[in-house]
């Protein structure tokens, strides 16, 4: 690994507003340089997106304020000490946020080779475009050790600098096995997948379940693209190229996807009109806890913060509107021996319960539509009293 940390310091300066680039490609290695130079600054501003989980190289002292895209995941210890201030945000609002209130002077990248010589980007792009649009100066950490699957441009070479190169691998994210009750869900879901329909899972062990239990073939049209992705694609079931912006995996899907066009810009992926349209759209997601009007809530408890609102409410209510799709909430009628059905949630609302169309458990199903507040409440609360 190499660095020209003289060309990191020169771009933060007091007041700084520096946006990092997230997920599992996350540019480790120069956060320690960076932290270094935001404290000579003073007053330097930091914004993150998904941190995939945590890591040590991310030394958030160094900065007065620390604001991220996505609550939970690797910076749940962080958000609930008030280190890190974790907004109610639905991905799809990140690029007009960029543009407005939290524009960054500079956004970290991670960038990889092209075979034109150019650079672009490998494990995510998600909202990076977006803060390069807002006018942010690239610093990037070259690195060809990432797969090339970005289909935009080539980032501007008038607004990079090159601050570093790095042979560092991405992060390997796995997720905790499916359990029993997962795969009875999952077979419960993918009986109401049209063949061919375009569709959308969460990261974790529903949606590795609910992959690993199609039998036809379908469009993977998804923010995060998980690995049982690519036996599903083994097993012939996938239609064209997944649309997704995250890789969400380790070195298998790492390997599937270099080559591939498959990362989008947020402003294509959560799309609220292009995910509506056109092929039906089935959204699969779960929740930590529901409502008997099918409010959902996926950020967390009292003092506890297990995630963002993210890309949620994105797909839910994208699915909703789409003619011949389904809005699907799967998840576990307890969890540590408490009914994830609640009379109050105990954070506010994640997901309206307008934008569940079914609600799965290990119990049954419930087609929600059409239903008005005493009868959805009747329905829902039926999968609890079985």
């Amino acid at each position: 690994m190499t660095y020209n940390t003289a060309a990191l310091a020169g771009l933060i300066r007091p007041g700084t507003r520096i946006a990092l680039g997230d997920g599992i490609g996350m540019p480790r290695s120069v956060l320690p340089e960076m932290a270094a130079a935001a404290r000579a600054a003073g007053d330097v501003k930091l914004i993150t997106g998904w941190v995939p989980q945590a890591t040590a190289e991310l030394d958030l002292t160094a900065y007065a304020d620390v604001r991220t895209i996505m609550g939970g995941w690797g910076l749940r210890r962080a958000i609930e000490a008030g280190t890190v201030h974790a907004p109610p945000l639905r991905l799809s609002a990140v690029p007009a946020l960029l543009a407005g209130p939290w524009r960054p002077d500079i956004v970290v990248v991670t960038a990889v080779p092209r075979s034109d010589g150019s650079l672009g980007f490998g494990t995510e792009v998600a909202w990076l475009p977006a803060a390069i649009a807002a006018g942010a100066t690239i610093a990037a950490v070259v690195n060809s050790n990432r797969p090339r699957c970005d289909v935009g441009p080539s980032l501007p070479p008038d607004r990079l600098v090159v601050v570093g190169e790095s042979q560092e691998a991405p992060m390997s994210l796995t997720f905790t096995p499916a359990t029993d009750a997962h795969r009875t869900m999952a077979e419960k879901v993918v009986a109401r997948i049209p063949e061919g329909a375009r569709l959308q899972v969460g990261p974790g062990a529903l949606g590795g379940a609910v992959l690993d239990a199609v039998r036809k073939p379908v469009t993977i049209d998804s923010g995060l693209l998980p690995e049982a992705v690519t036996d599903l694609d083994r097993r012939g079931l996938v239609c064209g190229d997944p649309v997704a912006t995250y890789l969400a995996g380790g070195p298998a899907l790492l390997d599937w996807a270099d080559g591939r066009p498959l990362l989008h810009h947020l402003g294509h992926t959560h799309d609220a009109t292009r995910l509506s349209s056109g092929i039906p759209l089935v959204a699969v997601n779960t929740a930590i806890e529901i409502d008997e009007q099918g409010q959902v809530n996926v950020e967390g408890f009292p003092g506890a913060a297990v995630g963002g609102v993210g890309g949620h409410g994105d797909y839910a209510v994208a699915a909703t509107r789409s003619v011949g799709g389904l809005s699907i909430i799967a998840m576990v009628s307890e969890h540590h021996g408490r009914p994830t059905l609640v009379d109050r949630l105990s954070a506010p609302v994640s997901t309206p319960g307008h934008d569940v169309d079914v609600l799965v458990t290990e119990r049954g199903a419930v087609d929600l539509r059409g239903l008005d507040r005493t009868e959805r409440a009747r329905a829902i609360r039926s999968l609890w009293d079985r």
